[in-house]
């Protein structure tokens, strides 16, 4: 049941499977009757990944084979960001524009001096 492009057209998700878990994987895909298409990864990494397109209505069996048989599989996701990054990040623009407007200020009450 391999390479069925038309899930691409419908509802369905990104899984990434390590290409040692490519054959239990679809296996067990085939024995249940669930369709997919697979691609390899296009992100790199030091293991190489196979990258399949799922349907969204299939995702409760296919999260039942990946808890069965142990098989190392990820999902695309957006990453977030570091709530503790962006606080240094913060404090280090309002240190940076406290400076500058200090510095403005101390210059103009020297020129006012001088």
């Amino acid at each position: 049941m391999e390479n069925n492009f038309d899930i691409k057209l419908k509802d369905h998700y990104k899984l990434y499977v390590l290409l040692k878990d490519k054959i239990i994987f679809e296996s067990e895909l085939n024995k249940q009757g669930i369709k997919y298409y697979t691609q390899p990864s296009e992100q790199t990494s030091v293991d190489q990944e196979i990258r399949y397109f799922l349907l969204d209505t299939d995702m409760k069996a296919i999260d039942q084979i990946i808890i069965q048989h142990e098989i190392v599989a990820s999902t695309e996701s957006h990453l977030i960001s570091d709530f503790s990054d962006q606080k240094k990040i913060s404090k280090l623009y309002w240190g940076v524009l406290l400076t500058v407007v200090s510095l403005i200020i101390l210059a103009a009450l020297l020129e006012k001096m001088f």
